[in-house]
């Protein structure tokens, strides 16, 4: 999941010189944002209350008799008693009810460029209004948005924005999307399929950025609302999710062919972590899974890892890795394949695969050359994947 740099900035902390070019690499000025959009320059200010603003019944529950229940949102399938919240902190059984704890009390909302998701193929140089709340049904180990991920709602500062707001805020700005990011947001899925199904009808894209932990039924109507996803393949193998994630891989692979199935936009994001997922062979199994199953076409964006949160004694990804590691997905048949978090890295730039040239440049966030005709190569015209237009 990317990170909300200006939480960081607002709040005093020092970025680092990456986070520095990456946020204002994009010609969007955030301090200029904050004061014409309105946004609290930190988790404290006005307009934020700290804990529960609304709650709202989910639909995905099965009573079980005695009062405890059964969440049936994401395959953990938690089972909860009276009293008690399930595995994301943010549902709670009352009285043999599950509520969402977080509906319209999003604790971060940021403008962000689109390519910051990171989506490659939707709408380049464009404003995403992005929204989170607290919470997260994995555990992982490299969290870079912990505070709030691993958080309950009572413990952090929340707005309280209900969907039309979201929706208003995304138009007065200019956005052309909605992005439910940062935290997974299949933990506050009844918000956001509130403000997509408003977003869609003002003429706004949906986008989210997930792990794609989520059960089938609730994912196959989000996906009514939903233009584009970029799920966090974070390892593929089964005792990577468990060890670092909490989580299973399955689950994951599942949900990534319904969205290609629901014609969803699909992208995808594998974080690079030295010594726990960068296995060659590994890494040339996922890219043959990824093209059987989805297509050769499927956005890949190897993404280099930073040592944060309970991941601090390892280091950052080797940039000879990534570019590896690129080389074997080329190699395997992928066609569009990415390294990010490295500002100004050639592999940043998309290439038209027929005639192998560049067709939409990048730096950091900023777009610059869109070598594009009606969603095609303008050299060669071969039709380009995604939503353009």
């Amino acid at each position: 999941m990317e990170r909300p740099t200006s939480d960081r900035l607002f709040s005093g902390q020092e970025l680092t010189k990456r986070e520095f070019l990456k946020f204002f690499g994009t010609g969007f000025c955030l301090l200029s944002a904050s004061c014409l959009f309105g946004f609290p320059r930190t988790s404290q200010a006005q307009g934020m209350r700290k804990g529960f603003i609304k709650t709202k019944l989910s639909p995905y529950f099965t009573p079980l008799g005695g009062g405890e229940i059964r969440c049936e949102l994401c395959p953990h399938r938690c089972r909860v008693s009276k009293g008690k919240r399930g595995l994301c902190r943010v549902r709670e059984n009352r009285d043999g009810k599950y509520y969402s704890l977080v509906y319209g009390n999003p604790c971060a909302i940021h403008p962000d460029p689109i390519e910051k998701k990171p989506f490659f193929h939707v709408l380049p140089g464009t404003i995403s209004y992005s929204i989170a709340t607290a919470g997260c049904n994995f555990r992982c180990k490299f969290c870079q948005n912990w505070e709030f991920s691993q958080a309950s709602p009572e413990d952090i500062f929340n707005h309280d924005v209900p969907p039309e707001e979201v929706v208003k805020k995304a138009k007065e700005i200019r956005s052309h999307s909605i992005a439910y990011s940062y935290v997974e947001p299949t933990v506050f899925y009844e918000y956001m399929l509130d403000v997509g199904q408003l977003a869609k009808k003002a003429g706004l894209l949906n986008v989210t950025h997930s792990n794609g932990f989520i059960n089938p039924g609730p994912l196959r109507i989000l996906c009514k609302t939903l233009d584009a996803a970029n799920i966090d393949l974070k390892g593929f193998s089964e005792s990577f999710y468990r060890e670092l994630c909490s989580g299973e891989l399955t689950p994951v692979l599942e949900t990534l062919k319904t969205l290609k199935k629901e014609k969803v936009h699909l992208e995808i994001t594998n974080l690079m972590i030295p010594t726990k997922n960068d296995d060659v062979n590994i890494v040339r199994e996922m890219c043959l899974w990824i093209k059987k199953e989805l297509g050769a076409d499927t956005p890949v964006h190897f993404s280099r890892f930073y040592p944060l949160y309970k991941l601090r004694i390892l280091p950052p990804t080797p940039v000879s890795t990534l570019e590896k590691t690129r080389a074997v997905a080329l190699s395997e048949g992928l066609e569009y394949v990415y390294i990010g978090n490295i500002p100004g890295h050639e592999a940043e730039n998309t290439f038209c695969p027929k005639c192998k040239k560049m067709i939409i440049q990048r730096t950091g966030y900023m777009v610059g050359e869109v070598n594009m005709k009606a969603g095609k190569c303008k050299f060669c015209g071969k039709p380009i994947p995604g939503i353009w237009t």
